[in-house]
Order: C-alpha cells, then sequence, then structure tokens
C-alpha cells in the first residue's frame, strides 16, 4: 500500500461525505432521546459563502457533532431565503436582454419568471456547504418561498407588523426606485460622507409648556 507523501482532498472529502449522506448519517426522525434542533439562519438563495457563513456554519457544525457525540437526537436543518431584491434584480435584466419589459407582465407570469431563475441558479450556497463537509439534514431543506413556509408568513406576519411597524417606525425609510418599493434600514451599512451636495440647514423650534421650565 503506497500513502501519499501530500493530502490529497479531492481524493477523500466527496468520496467519504457521498458515503455519510448515502447512508442518512445526517437524517434526524424523532425517538426518545434528547432533541437537539440548529436551524441554519438562510443565507439568500442567489448568493454565495463568504466568510461570515463559513465561520456561522462551522460553529454550528461543530455544535450539532458534538449533540450527536453526546447521544442526543441531532438535526441541522438547511435552507435559503427568499432574496427578493438581488432575485428580482436578476430576472428584470435577464427579461430586458429577451426584450420583455416587467411592467407588461402579471404578478403571475413574473413570478414563473422568478421562480425559473431560482431553480436555475439558486441552492449554490447549499452545495458549497456540503462541499465544505457540513452534516445538516438535507432531507429537510427549506425555501422561504416555497407553500408551506409562505403560508405561514402569510399568517404570522399581518397579526405582527403592527407591533412592528409602531415599535421601530424609523427602520422603514428607504426606497429602492429599481424595484418601486421600500427597504428595511437593517440591509444597509450606513455611513456618513463628506460631499458638496447642496443642503438645508433646518432650526428646530421649541415650544414652552405652560407651567414649566
Amino acid at each position: 500500500m503506497t500513502i501519499p507523501s501530500k493530502y490529497d482532498a479531492s481524493q477523500v472529502e466527496s468520496k467519504w461525505y457521498q458515503y455519510w449522506t448515502e447512508n442518512k448519517y445526517f437524517h434526524s426522525i424523532p425517538d426518545e432521546r434528547e432533541p437537539y434542533t440548529i436551524v441554519i439562519p438562510p443565507p439568500n438563495v442567489t448568493g454565495v459563502l463568504h466568510m461570515g457563513h463559513m465561520l456561522n456554519n462551522t460553529i454550528q457544525d461543530v455544535l450539532i457533532r458534538r449533540a450527536r457525540l453526546l447521544g442526543k437526537n441531532a438535526c441541522w436543518v438547511p435552507g435559503t431565503d427568499h432574496a427578493s431584491i438581488a432575485t428580482e434584480a436578476k430576472v428584470v435584466a435577464k427579461l430586458k436582454e429577451q426584450g420583455i419589459n416587467k411592467n407588461d407582465l402579471t404578478r403571475e407570469e413574473f413570478l414563473a419568471h422568478a421562480w425559473e431563475w431560482k431553480n436555475e441558479y439558486g441552492g449554490i450556497i447549499l452545495e458549497q456547504l456540503k462541499k465544505l463537509g457540513a452534516s445538516c439534514d438535507w432531507d429537510r431543506t427549506s425555501f422561504t418561498m416555497d407553500d408551506k413556509l409562505s403560508a405561514s408568513v402569510l399568517e404570522v406576519f399581518p397579526e405582527s407588523k403592527s407591533f412592528i411597524f409602531s415599535a421601530i417606525p424609523s427602520l422603514f425609510l428607504n426606497s429602492y426606485p429599481f424595484g418601486e418599493i421600500s427597504i428595511n434600514t437593517s440591509l444597509f451599512n450606513l455611513r456618513s460622507k463628506a460631499t458638496d451636495l447642496p443642503y438645508l440647514t433646518i432650526t428646530p423650534t421649541y415650544f414652552k409648556i405652560a407651567d414649566s421650565n
């Protein structure tokens, strides 16, 4: 038997990962064991892994594998988020190349094009996670636009949105002209920058309240 002088990941990792997944070593079925579950904070379906994802998912994998070693029924649920703004921009650009104006389509027609794009280009991150050896229960892969998850959002969000808007009204101030929508400020990295743009200085007016200082 000849032992290579250098480790060749391509000769080892893919073979063993395929063996693990084919034998359902990461699959979880509820039983009498103590449950231990982690749901991946879903990355954008049209995105790719960056160093933040790498760190986050490595920690999750360590915790899940430790739970398995402790005899717990460990389940790591994978999934992806809708990436609606990024997806819309890509779909609109593709339609433009085909001579189609988004505004000429019905909602259903545009969604059909969006799903076509998602099915063709989505899921890159999940394949990257597999390359990293992530021990997810891939049979439970979810996408936030799946019918079941969408139904849950439509049920829960209308009940909670009044609390969201009344509690943090300053979050919903940005407009996205390309998509003709508003965007939550949490999606931005805001920073100040000195410019020569014209501006107005507004002097605040103070009103004295009777019987007060």
